[in-house]
C-alpha cells in the first residue's frame, strides 16, 4: 500500500514539473520569471489598527453582517427596547404648599422612587413634568412621557 502511494506521489510530481516547464518560455527559467503586481494588492495603510477597526465597524458591509446574521434562528427579531422606568402613581395636591410627586419603579433593579419636579433618577434622567396619570422624563435632551398603566401589576 505504501509503495503504491509513493509511486502515485512521484508520478504526479513529475507531471507537475512537466506542465510547469511547458508553460515557461524556452529561454527563461522559473527563478528568472517576474510576475506583474496589481496596484489593488497594496492599499493605503492607516496609522493605527484602532482607526481601521472603527472604520470597519462604521461600514455598510459590517452592518449587513450584524443585521443579517446567518446563525440566528429563522424568524428572529431584535428585542424591543424596554422602558427603564414604570409609573406607579402620581400625587397632585390641591393646596399650593405641597409640590406634586410621582412614584416610579425601575424595571431593571425593581427599585421604587418617590420624586418631585427636577429630581434625577439616574445621572442622565430628570423628571420634568407631573400631570394626572402621566409624567415626563428628559434624558440627554430627549423627552419621553410615561403613562399610568391601568392593568394591575401581576408580578
Amino acid at each position: 500500500m505504501c509503495v503504491l502511494g509513493f509511486l502515485m506521489f512521484g508520478f504526479f510530481g513529475m507531471l507537475r514539473e512537466q506542465t510547469a516547464a511547458s508553460t515557461l518560455p524556452k529561454n527563461e527559467t522559473l527563478t528568472e520569471m517576474t510576475l506583474p503586481v496589481s496596484p489593488r494588492v497594496f492599499r493605503k495603510s492607516l496609522s493605527t489598527p484602532q482607526e481601521t477597526l472603527t472604520e470597519f465597524h462604521a461600514s455598510d458591509f459590517y452592518r449587513t453582517i450584524v443585521d443579517r446574521n446567518l446563525f440566528r434562528p429563522l424568524g428572529w427579531r431584535s428585542p424591543r427596547p424596554r422602558e427603564p422606568y414604570r409609573l406607579l402613581g402620581t400625587f397632585l395636591p390641591s393646596d399650593g404648599e405641597t409640590p406634586p410627586q410621582a412614584i416610579l419603579q425601575s424595571t431593571t433593579a425593581r427599585t421604587t422612587y418617590i420624586v418631585r419636579l427636577g429630581d434625577t433618577l439616574d445621572p442622565y434622567t430628570t423628571l420634568v413634568d407631573i400631570q394626572p396619570k402621566q409624567v415626563t422624563l428628559e434624558k440627554a435632551g430627549v423627552r419621553r412621557t410615561l403613562h399610568l398603566s391601568t392593568t394591575p401589576l401581576l408580578k
